[in-house]
């Protein structure tokens, strides 16, 4: 059977190469006799496997030495109760943005741990924009904001200054998706099952100076302090899924690196979106200076014709259009490892389908 495009938000697609690679090294890593599955977390093959990919994604963010990188498990809805419980630093206050579903949740979540501000929202239109201008109190420990809202498809292209009071984003739908100055956050977390691997792991980059604060009650796996000291092995880390996240830095490497990667993004965000706004049949909601590159959302000029349009994507090898059932309608995540191809092709039909049924 051929490959199909698939346009899930997550898990989502990887390389080809990326699984080819695997395969190859199933029953066998590099002559060990052993799947990296069966591998122990503390012997040399599976702990240089994890440094490889610590180093090389290093290297395509160019992470500052003053920041500790940590694969962690929990995705990064468990993030939404660990970076209060590691953050707060006795300040009892946190400021966040609201620009979606994502980010709602991590609000509800922090409410248990402290006092929760909104310091912008954009709720007003129905979280179709990122706003830019943000309230934030002085006094508080830090802000979140989530820089891509993987339901809505709103993206924040440049980062708002908050100064000095540290940033915390939750990068998990277009991590590894451009290049991001690291510098300018306290804390940034990924859930890796968008560009960087399978579902189970979770990148954290956190500065060095934000670590030891735990609240009291924290549990051990959840204090970064304790996981930067452990190489992310406090407990049995999720071994294989670190093992692909690494093939896959490997992959964007060979691509040319994350901005030759932006470039290529770019490319199909925009073929999309000129699909889009040329017709009258289909519709993205979302403010033009605030879309995503990663999720594009949008409808159909009756919602009637959703699942006839869905029957014929997927008899043309597309697959996993269908919007979050929170606002409906369709929508394509287009991330990394999907090809300009696999836009081509979406695009092609979607002019097809408008041409019948128009």
């Amino acid at each position: 059977m051929s490959r199909i495009f698939n346009f899930s938000a997550g898990p989502a697609m990887l390389p080809a190469e990326v699984l080819a690679r695997a395969g190859d090294e199933m029953l066998d890593w590099h002559g060990s006799g052993m799947c990296v599955m069966e591998m122990s977390h503390r012997g040399r093959e599976f702990v240089g496997i994890a440094a490889d990919a610590e180093r090389d994604l290093r290297e395509l963010l160019a992470v500052p030495q003053n920041y500790k990188l940590l694969f962690l498990q929990g995705g990064a809805t468990l993030q939404f109760a660990q970076v209060p419980m590691n953050l707060l630093r006795g300040k009892g206050k946190a400021d966040y943005v609201l620009t979606g579903e994502w980010s709602k949740k991590a609000v509800k979540e922090a409410k248990s741990y402290c006092d929760v501000g909104i310091a912008a929202s954009s709720e007003d239109r129905n979280f179709t924009y990122a706003p830019k201008q943000w309230k934030v109190r002085p006094d508080a420990a830090y802000v979140h904001y989530c820089s891509n809202e993987t339901i809505g498809g709103v993206e924040y292209h440049e980062v708002v200054n908050v100064k000095g009071i540290p940033l915390v984003a939750d990068a998990s739908s277009h991590f590894l998706s451009r290049p991001l100055e690291v510098s300018k956050f306290g804390l940034i977390y990924a859930g890796a099952q968008k560009n960087v691997g399978p579902a189970g792991l979770s990148i954290v980059i956190v500065r060095e100076d934000l670590l030891g604060n735990a609240a009291k009650g924290t549990p051990s796996v959840m204090d970064y302090k304790l996981q930067a000291g452990a190489d992310s092995m406090l407990n049995t880390p999720p071994t294989y899924s670190i093992y692909i996240a690494g093939l896959v830095f490997k992959w964007v490497k060979q691509q040319g690196g994350v901005r030759e990667v932006e470039k290529r993004n770019i490319q199909k965000a925009a073929l999309l979106y000129d699909l889009l706004d040329s017709s009258s049949f289909y519709k993205n909601p979302v403010a033009k200076e605030d879309r995503s590159r990663m999720n594009v959302p949008f409808t159909l000029a009756d919602a009637k014709l959703d699942a006839a349009f869905l029957k014929g994507a997927q008899e043309r090898g597309m697959v996993q259009l269908k919007g979050h059932r929170s606002v409906g309608g369709m929508r394509a995540s287009i991330y990394n490892a999907m090809p300009l191809e696999g836009v081509q092709r979406l695009v092609e039909y979607m002019k097809e389908f408008e041409a019948e049924h128009g």
